[in-house]
Protein backbone atom coordinates (compact mmCIF):
# COMPACT_ATOMS: atom_id res chain seq x y z
CA UNK A 1 0.00 0.00 0.00
CA UNK A 2 1.44 3.65 -0.92
CA UNK A 3 1.23 5.76 2.08
CA UNK A 4 -0.24 9.07 2.25
CA UNK A 5 2.63 12.17 2.14
CA UNK A 6 2.50 14.36 4.39
CA UNK A 7 4.27 17.87 5.01
CA UNK A 8 4.38 19.77 8.03
CA UNK A 9 4.16 23.58 8.17
CA UNK A 10 5.17 25.15 11.06
CA UNK A 11 4.57 28.91 12.74
CA UNK A 12 7.84 29.02 14.53
CA UNK A 13 7.48 32.34 16.69
CA UNK A 14 3.84 31.20 17.32
CA UNK A 15 4.50 28.20 18.40
CA UNK A 16 8.01 29.45 20.35
CA UNK A 17 5.64 32.09 22.43
CA UNK A 18 3.01 29.52 23.18
CA UNK A 19 5.84 27.11 24.60
CA UNK A 20 7.15 30.46 26.52
CA UNK A 21 3.77 30.98 28.18
CA UNK A 22 3.96 27.22 29.72
CA UNK A 23 6.73 28.57 31.91
CA UNK A 24 9.11 25.25 31.01
CA UNK A 25 12.09 27.05 28.72
CA UNK A 26 13.32 23.50 28.76
CA UNK A 27 10.07 22.63 26.31
CA UNK A 28 11.68 25.01 23.73
CA UNK A 29 14.49 22.46 22.75
CA UNK A 30 11.68 20.50 20.86
CA UNK A 31 12.54 18.47 17.71
CA UNK A 32 9.45 19.55 15.26
CA UNK A 33 9.79 16.52 13.00
CA UNK A 34 9.18 13.98 16.07
CA UNK A 35 6.43 16.87 17.02
CA UNK A 36 4.61 16.87 13.66
CA UNK A 37 5.02 13.07 13.87
CA UNK A 38 2.70 12.72 16.91
CA UNK A 39 0.20 13.73 14.73
CA UNK A 40 0.53 11.87 12.03
CA UNK A 41 -1.44 7.95 11.45
CA UNK A 42 1.85 5.62 10.28
CA UNK A 43 0.26 2.76 9.42
CA UNK A 44 -1.56 4.89 6.17
CA UNK A 45 0.95 7.86 6.51
CA UNK A 46 4.75 9.08 6.39
CA UNK A 47 5.84 12.25 6.74
CA UNK A 48 7.73 14.07 4.17
CA UNK A 49 9.09 17.45 4.90
CA UNK A 50 8.91 19.88 7.72
CA UNK A 51 9.20 23.13 7.51
CA UNK A 52 9.99 25.71 9.93
CA UNK A 53 9.09 29.92 8.99
CA UNK A 54 10.79 32.31 11.60
CA UNK A 55 13.45 35.29 11.27
CA UNK A 56 16.13 35.75 13.03
CA UNK A 57 15.53 38.34 16.33
CA UNK A 58 18.73 40.76 15.85
CA UNK A 59 16.97 43.15 18.17
CA UNK A 60 17.27 41.01 21.71
CA UNK A 61 19.61 40.31 23.93
CA UNK A 62 22.57 38.65 22.25
CA UNK A 63 21.87 35.02 24.12
CA UNK A 64 18.57 34.99 23.33
CA UNK A 65 19.70 35.39 19.24
CA UNK A 66 22.41 32.70 19.97
CA UNK A 67 20.34 30.57 21.14
CA UNK A 68 17.54 30.57 18.40
CA UNK A 69 20.87 30.34 15.91
CA UNK A 70 21.69 27.30 17.90
CA UNK A 71 17.81 25.82 17.53
CA UNK A 72 18.11 26.35 13.89
CA UNK A 73 21.21 24.58 13.50
CA UNK A 74 19.81 21.47 15.14
CA UNK A 75 17.08 21.91 12.83
CA UNK A 76 18.86 21.86 9.88
CA UNK A 77 20.93 18.42 11.15
CA UNK A 78 17.28 16.98 11.56
CA UNK A 79 16.41 18.06 8.53
CA UNK A 80 13.84 20.45 8.99
CA UNK A 81 14.34 23.65 6.57
CA UNK A 82 13.91 26.59 8.11
CA UNK A 83 12.41 29.40 5.85
CA UNK A 84 13.50 32.67 7.49
CA UNK A 85 11.67 36.09 6.87
CA UNK A 86 12.72 39.09 9.02
CA UNK A 87 12.05 41.74 11.93
CA UNK A 88 11.34 45.23 11.07
CA UNK A 89 11.81 48.19 13.08
CA UNK A 90 8.65 50.27 13.72
CA UNK A 91 8.44 53.40 15.65
CA UNK A 92 5.80 54.14 17.88
CA UNK A 93 3.63 57.07 19.29
CA UNK A 94 1.37 57.43 21.84
CA UNK A 95 -1.84 59.30 21.36
CA UNK A 96 -1.90 60.51 24.74
CA UNK A 97 1.35 61.64 26.23
CA UNK A 98 3.47 61.62 22.87
CA UNK A 99 6.03 59.49 23.80
CA UNK A 100 7.83 57.80 21.40
CA UNK A 101 9.05 54.16 21.07
CA UNK A 102 10.73 51.79 18.67
CA UNK A 103 9.24 48.12 18.39
CA UNK A 104 9.77 45.50 15.90
CA UNK A 105 7.83 43.42 13.93
CA UNK A 106 8.38 39.75 12.32
CA UNK A 107 7.46 40.23 8.55
CA UNK A 108 6.86 37.81 5.51
CA UNK A 109 6.26 34.57 8.03
CA UNK A 110 2.44 34.14 6.82
CA UNK A 111 3.27 34.85 3.37
CA UNK A 112 6.04 32.65 3.37
CA UNK A 113 3.69 29.53 5.18
CA UNK A 114 0.57 30.60 2.55
CA UNK A 115 2.63 30.93 -0.60
CA UNK A 116 4.94 27.81 0.49
CA UNK A 117 1.54 25.52 0.86
CA UNK A 118 0.01 26.78 -1.96
CA UNK A 119 2.97 26.05 -4.39
CA UNK A 120 3.45 22.60 -2.95
CA UNK A 121 -0.10 21.84 -3.68
CA UNK A 122 0.08 22.85 -7.09
CA UNK A 123 3.07 20.34 -7.27
CA UNK A 124 1.13 17.73 -5.99
CA UNK A 125 3.59 17.30 -2.82
CA UNK A 126 1.92 16.36 -0.20
CA UNK A 127 -1.78 14.31 0.54
CA UNK A 128 -1.58 15.94 4.04
CA UNK A 129 -0.89 18.82 5.16
CA UNK A 130 -0.39 19.58 9.24
CA UNK A 131 -0.05 23.61 9.39
CA UNK A 132 1.01 24.25 13.26
CA UNK A 133 -0.49 27.89 14.14
CA UNK A 134 -2.77 29.44 15.22
CA UNK A 135 -2.86 32.25 12.50
CA UNK A 136 -5.78 33.07 10.98
CA UNK A 137 -3.99 34.89 8.43
CA UNK A 138 -3.45 31.62 6.63
CA UNK A 139 -7.39 30.69 6.26
CA UNK A 140 -7.76 32.14 2.75
CA UNK A 141 -4.69 29.92 1.43
CA UNK A 142 -6.01 27.23 3.54
CA UNK A 143 -9.65 27.80 1.46
CA UNK A 144 -7.63 28.05 -2.05
CA UNK A 145 -6.05 24.92 -1.73
CA UNK A 146 -9.14 23.08 -0.19
CA UNK A 147 -11.83 24.56 -3.34
CA UNK A 148 -8.54 23.51 -5.70
CA UNK A 149 -7.87 20.23 -4.32
CA UNK A 150 -10.14 18.57 -2.70
CA UNK A 151 -8.87 15.91 -2.09
CA UNK A 152 -5.98 16.92 -0.17
CA UNK A 153 -6.58 17.62 3.66
CA UNK A 154 -5.33 20.44 5.57
CA UNK A 155 -5.33 19.89 9.40
CA UNK A 156 -4.52 23.14 11.61
CA UNK A 157 -2.51 22.04 15.09
CA UNK A 158 -3.10 24.50 17.47
CA UNK A 159 0.19 25.12 19.54
CA UNK A 160 -0.15 24.18 23.27
CA UNK A 161 -1.90 26.67 25.69
CA UNK A 162 -3.22 28.31 22.91
CA UNK A 163 -6.82 28.47 21.54
CA UNK A 164 -8.16 27.16 17.87
CA UNK A 165 -8.37 30.39 15.65
CA UNK A 166 -12.27 30.01 14.32
CA UNK A 167 -11.47 31.15 11.18
CA UNK A 168 -8.80 28.30 10.79
CA UNK A 169 -10.83 25.71 12.15
CA UNK A 170 -13.94 26.63 9.50
CA UNK A 171 -10.92 26.83 6.43
CA UNK A 172 -9.18 23.31 7.21
CA UNK A 173 -10.66 19.71 6.92
CA UNK A 174 -9.67 18.73 10.28
CA UNK A 175 -7.94 20.31 14.20
CA UNK A 176 -5.51 18.91 16.33
CA UNK A 177 -4.14 20.57 19.91
CA UNK A 178 -0.04 20.22 20.90
CA UNK A 179 -0.72 19.04 24.35
CA UNK A 180 2.44 19.43 26.83
CA UNK A 181 3.34 16.07 27.02
CA UNK A 182 3.62 15.96 23.42
CA UNK A 183 6.43 18.53 23.84
CA UNK A 184 8.01 16.11 26.77
CA UNK A 185 8.25 13.07 23.99
CA UNK A 186 9.37 15.22 20.99
CA UNK A 187 12.54 17.24 23.14
CA UNK A 188 16.15 17.02 21.17
CA UNK A 189 19.16 14.99 22.98
CA UNK A 190 21.05 17.63 25.02
CA UNK A 191 23.89 17.24 21.92
CA UNK A 192 22.16 16.90 18.65
CA UNK A 193 24.51 15.39 16.27
CA UNK A 194 24.00 14.33 12.53
CA UNK A 195 24.75 11.07 11.80
CA UNK A 196 28.37 11.26 11.00
CA UNK A 197 29.04 12.74 14.40
CA UNK A 198 31.25 15.60 12.90
CA UNK A 199 28.05 17.99 12.89
CA UNK A 200 26.80 18.76 16.47
CA UNK A 201 25.36 21.34 18.30
CA UNK A 202 24.55 21.87 22.22
CA UNK A 203 20.95 22.77 23.64
CA UNK A 204 21.79 26.49 24.83
CA UNK A 205 21.93 27.40 28.60
CA UNK A 206 18.43 29.44 27.88
CA UNK A 207 16.83 26.27 27.15
CA UNK A 208 17.55 24.49 29.70
CA UNK A 209 15.01 24.06 32.93
CA UNK A 210 16.75 26.51 34.91
CA UNK A 211 16.89 29.28 33.24
CA UNK A 212 15.20 32.54 33.80
CA UNK A 213 15.68 35.46 31.48
CA UNK A 214 13.38 38.02 29.55
CA UNK A 215 12.64 37.75 26.03
CA UNK A 216 11.65 41.32 25.38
Amino acid sequence: MQLHRTISLIDGFNLYHAIASLGHPELKWINPRILSGIFINTTIEQLNEVFYFTAYADHVAAAILAAQKAYIKALEIVAVQPVLGYFKKKDRKCPNCNHKWASHEEKETDVNIASRLIDLAYQNAFDRALIISNDSDLSPAIRLIRKRFPEKRLTTVAPPNYYHSNELIQASSDKARIRPEHLEQSLFPVVVKDTSGLLSVARPEEYSAEAIFSEK
